[in-house]
């Protein structure tokens, strides 16, 4: 009986392994591009006319569970900075798009840390640390980033949630951990301060 289970024990895992590989698939095909965007009976969020993506206080969803080594190999989880605004950033060093707003980032994550902001990176689809650090270097990012190079991380937000549905998404966390704006493609100093600037206010 034994040798007929151990087949269909490895089917299953070649099934689970092929549905995750799919899904990554699908943010690789809309890398660098813009994504599709609606509301749901799971998350009911406002398309701003900027591109910016909102949910009012009452109606946003937790943060998924995202943590891991960096990009210069020290650990981070986000829930380790519930009571700060959390801005997610999904780039990749190959991406020219990314390249395009790393300066906006930059500027808006040092004017902001003093005002209980934190700025995170998930950096995807660079197949080495040391291109997401040269990177980081080339462009002074100040703020750590999680390396994520199969998108494993980005898989964890719900479907119909404000998931990342490109690359790059940034994505504004809440002082409770609640995602609560998102925007698919680069952002100008101008939009990306649209995200940070409310939750910023929000008491």
């Amino acid at each position: 009986m034994s040798a007929c289970r151990a087949p269909r024990r490895l089917n299953r895992r070649r099934v689970t392994l092929l549905a995750a590989g799919a899904a990554a698939a699908s943010l690789t095909l809309s890398a660098c591009g813009e994504g599709a965007s609606g509301g749901s009976a799971q998350t009911q969020f406002v398309q701003g006319k900027d591109g910016i993506d909102t949910v009012a206080k009452a109606e946003r969803k937790p943060v998924p569970e995202l943590s891991g080594e960096t990009t210069t190999g020290k650990k981070l989880a986000v829930a380790d900075y519930k009571g700060k605004v959390v801005i997610l950033n999904i780039w990749g060093s190959w991406c020219g798009p990314c390249i395009g707003e790393a300066p906006n980032f930059a500027k808006v994550a040092n004017e902001t840390k003093d005002k209980g902001v934190q700025f995170i990176g998930i950096n995807t689809r660079d197949a080495e640390k040391s291109q997401a650090v040269t990177f980081e270097e080339e462009h002074k990012v100040p703020y750590p980033s999680l390396f994520d190079p199969a998108g494993k991380l980005m898989l964890r937000f719900p479907k119909g949630s404000l998931n990342p549905q490109s690359i790059p998404t940034t994505i504004a966390v809440d002082r409770q951990g609640k995602i609560a704006a998102r925007s698919i493609g680069p952002l100008t100093e101008d939009d990306l301060r649209k995200m940070v600037d409310p939750l910023i206010a929000e008491k």
